[in-house]
């Protein structure tokens, strides 16, 4: 079973992923902030995130540092699920090393493609 790790703070968005991922058979984790997530991938490490940008504590983009710079996590694929949708977000997401960035609102359909596609590319 394949396992993701869904970082959001909006309750909404992180029932309805849970439900379609677990649907889809994958072993699903959640982490409300940045610091959480951390936590988290450190002990179960995911194959794939989801990870917003806008949340308290610890935001997004420092996660992708943090796991860009460690060398036993570099490996694991992010898809940035983010309300955040300028140019200058889009391609900062990108450089700090997210695999994809999905702008909210977004179709979880699309989602779960994107997210299998990944998944199958190594």
């Amino acid at each position: 079973m394949k396992k993701i790790l869904i970082v959001d703070d909006e309750p909404n968005i992180v029932m309805s992923l849970e439900f379609v991922f677990t649907k889809e058979n994958f072993e699903v984790f959640i982490a409300r902030n940045g610091a959480e997530a951390i936590e988290i991938i450190e002990e179960s490490l995911p194959e794939i995130i989801l990870l917003d940008i806008m949340m308290p504590e610890v935001d997004g983009y420092q996660v992708l540092k943090y796991l860009k710079e460690s060398p036993h996590l570099k490996k694991i694929k992010i898809i940035v699920l983010s309300a955040k949708n300028k140019l200058t977000d889009i391609e900062l997401g990108l450089q700090l090393g997210a695999d994809k960035y999905i702008a909210k609102p977004f179709s979880t359909r699309k989602l779960v493609k994107e997210v299998n596609n990944l998944l199958n590319k190594n």
